[in-house]
């Protein structure tokens, strides 16, 4: 089963959709400014859960983020879940850098 991701940006998520099957199998929504993308929402068809959909997702989504050079916001439970799983994007993370005055 191969599943193929896309950025549809004028819908603001990634779009999942597994070869030979019609229809979306899965998405994860996303507000992006320049410098941050912050994953708010992910959803797999419950037919669809299991196969690796959620995961594809997960990684198209932060590995086009590290090419843009964008820092990730992981709202949704599963992409910080995926995340904490998955040692090597957690140096995606967005940390604040604000400073408390006195």
């Amino acid at each position: 089963m191969a599943v193929e991701v896309k950025d549809v940006p004028e819908a603001k998520r990634y779009e999942a959709r597994i070869e030979g099957e019609s229809g979306v199998a899965g998405f994860a929504q996303y507000i992006r400014t320049p410098e941050l993308i912050a994953f708010v929402h992910t959803e797999v068809g419950p037919e669809h859960e299991g196969r690796g959909v959620g995961s594809a997702l997960a990684r198209t989504a932060l590995d086009e983020a590290r090419t843009a050079n964008l820092r990730v916001l992981a709202t949704c439970p599963f992409f910080a879940g995926w995340i904490a799983r998955h040692p090597e994007y957690q140096d995606l993370l967005y940390q604040s850098r604000s400073k408390v005055s006195d």
